[in-house]
């Protein structure tokens, strides 16, 4: 909720993140917390085994290139993101326009209703339930290329450890700095994508549209 807000001249604005925990929690309740929780679910399934597939069979594919290993894993990774991307961005496009709906978990409507009003009033194209794909795309795509490209890179240069708490602990640490750094970098493109599938400042006028577009304009006018 806190990145599709639009700068301090935002009315509806939080002022900070703690801001926006006791707003939703004193307006929407508890249940504010959870809007939207339904279409991550349903999505989770297949995103996951898209996600791994793919990287396997681009990561083959890539094989018969003859790439450095770690460039071989970046670009399995960027292939795999965007295979993802184009997955999981109808369940974002609902999942948004839940999480950006004030009123009361219980007064807003289900996640299979909303998805039909998109589709009704907007379509199933770029202006409808695929609504941000680009960012989406470049969400996805980036966020993988760097998490697995990092984590079998650095997973293979440090040695492995025999005592099994030390060898969890390793892993678990290598994948913990992959997904940190992965974030930090994919992060523009999260909230280009929230900015655009999300409500516009103005009804009837369209201020974020692309995906690049949407990032200078953030840029420029919050830095």
């Amino acid at each position: 909720r806190f990145q599709i807000q639009r700068g301090k001249t935002d009315p509806t604005g939080y002022k900070s993140l703690g801001d926006c925990f006791r707003t939703i929690f004193q307006r929407e309740g508890l249940l504010g917390f959870y809007k939207g929780i339904f279409p991550p679910i349903l999505a989770e399934t297949p995103k996951r085994a898209v996600k791994f597939f793919t990287f396997e069979q681009y990561k083959k594919l890539l094989g018969y290139a003859s790439l450095p290993p770690g460039l071989t894993f970046a670009v399995a990774g960027l292939g795999s993101g965007l295979t993802e991307a184009v997955v999981v961005n109808p369940f974002e496009v609902v999942k948004v326009t839940l999480q950006t709906n004030r009123n009361a978990f219980t007064e807003q409507p289900s996640s299979f209703v909303q998805a039909r009003q998109i589709i009704k009033n907007d379509g199933l194209g770029f202006q409808g339930l695929n609504k941000g794909l680009t960012a989406t795309l470049g969400r996805h795509g980036v966020f993988n290329m760097v998490y697995f490209g990092f984590y079998f890179n650095v997973k293979n240069i440090l040695p492995v450890n025999k005592d099994p708490n030390l060898e969890f602990l390793r892993k678990f640490g290598i994948g913990l700095v992959s997904g940190t750094i992965a974030s930090i970098i994919n992060i523009p493109f999260d909230v280009a994508k929230s900015r655009i599938q999300g409500p516009q400042p103005v009804p009837g006028e369209i201020k974020y549209r692309t995906c690049f577009k949407t990032m200078a304009t953030v840029y420029k006018e919050e830095g």
